[in-house]
């Protein structure tokens, strides 16, 4: 690829044709495209492989906005499309203590836990509490700080609980200055954490682990090269050194946008809540 980008909605523009690329435009609260690749000729041109990418674009999306609730809904709705019925492990990928990647951790904070539940409350003792899905939460940190893959870590995991779907929360990159913090994607194809910033761990997908694993991010970095060629149309001298920038207010984009994920994963596996009843565990 040209540029440095986790975005399919970006990564379609260096694609060398359009053969087995679909798009579809919609969306009320957002602007969702809806982009599917039918095979996996365009990896080395896109950097995406067979799936279906969900992007949903709004610039208020790291702000306390009056259309909150329809975006979280409309968030949701997206989500349930691709989420299959059963157990489900939400993983939140990422460092806590580094804000830029911090999005999957929060996220995953903020994540109903259920599946003790069924198990710690008698028959007919609260019939709503154990009527909801049965929802496994798990944030363990990066390499760096276990000396364990995540992927090896989440394997194991779901050795032992046996779960019908993964949701991947991380932050990811963007070659787009403009989509920082205000873009979010969705796939069911998988992520291999740390890609955007060129530290590639062990992938977590349904070809690793023989279950559906949907991936849900926000741009939260763009390197520096990525910047330079994309306004200057030339590319940056090789001795230039190389960074990542992100936004000046990333500790505040971070927690809103990873509660507004958080927010629409708890709708989409508990159908059963209201907007108001998941807005009461914040």
């Amino acid at each position: 690829m040209k540029y440095r980008t986790d975005l399919a909605v970006e990564g379609v523009n260096y694609a060398s044709d359009s053969n087995g690329i679909k798009q579809v435009k919609r969306g009320k609260a957002f602007k969702i495209t809806e982009i599917t690749i039918e095979n996996d000729n365009h990896i080395n041109t896109i950097g995406k492989g067979k799936g279906v990418y969900i992007t949903l674009e709004n610039e208020k999306l790291g702000s306390f906005s009056d259309s909150y609730k329809e975006m979280a809904l409309e968030l949701a709705d997206e989500l349930k499309m691709l989420i299959p019925e059963g157990e489900a492990l939400v993983v939140g990928l990422g460092n806590e203590e580094i804000t830029p990647d911090a999005l999957g951790p929060q996220a995953a904070h903020k994540v109903l836990a259920t599946r003790h539940l069924q198990d710690e409350l008698s028959e007919g003792e609260d019939d709503f509490l154990t009527s909801l899905r049965r929802v496994s939460v798990f944030a363990g940190g990066v390499l760096g700080q276990t000396g364990i893959e995540t992927a090896e870590i989440v394997r194991g995991i779901s050795k032992q609980i046996n779960p019908s779907v993964i949701i991947a929360v991380d932050a990811l990159a963007c070659s787009e200055i403009s989509r920082l913090g205000t873009t979010i994607q969705i796939s069911d194809s998988g992520i291999s954490p740390g890609s955007g910033v060129a530290n590639t761990r062990k992938e977590l997908s349904q070809r690793v682990f023989g279950i559906p694993v949907i991936a849900v991010g926000v741009p939260t970095v763009v390197d520096m090269h990525t910047i330079v060629e994309s306004l200057a149309g030339s590319k940056p001298e090789r001795n230039m050194p190389n960074m990542m920038v992100t936004p000046r207010d990333i500790d505040r984009l971070t927690e809103r946008t990873a509660q507004l994920i958080a927010f629409a994963i708890n709708l989409a596996l508990q159908p059963t809540m209201t907007f108001e009843d998941v807005r009461g565990l914040f």
